[in-house]
């Protein structure tokens, strides 16, 4: 059985690690914005319509992870390794083009560190 608590806050590592509000979310879902409202409050339970719909708009959200907590989220993971400020990427997620070509790390005492790829 889905333990609606812990769903929630699986949930709201979902909306947290893509930086989505809730109406965002609905939004990417295809959802109404007040069954978001309405989930994150606790007054409703999802739907299997609701958690498939996440499966499908989220590549990076396990449905076991979801559903269980079991698995991992982000299933793809973005590694960057900075060595001698040159920045090798070790991405698992084939399907992204993009490429990274600078970090630069800002210090509140007004330094910083400057990284480029490699």
């Amino acid at each position: 059985m889905l333990d609606s608590t812990s769903f929630l806050i699986r949930l709201k590592s979902i909306l947290d690690h893509y930086e989505l509000s809730s109406a965002a979310f609905a939004d990417a879902i295809n959802v109404q914005r007040s069954s978001i409202s309405h989930l994150l409050k606790g007054r409703n339970k999802p739907s299997l319509e609701f958690i498939m719909k996440i499966n499908e708009a989220f590549d990076e959200v396990d449905l076991q992870w979801l559903l269980y907590g079991t698995g991992t989220f982000p299933t793809t993971e973005n590694k960057i390794t900075a060595t001698n400020k040159k920045i090798e990427v070790k991405n698992s997620d084939t399907k992204n083009k993009k490429s990274l070509n600078r970090i630069v790390i800002f210090y509140s005492d007004g330094t910083f560190e400057d990284y480029t790829a490699s």
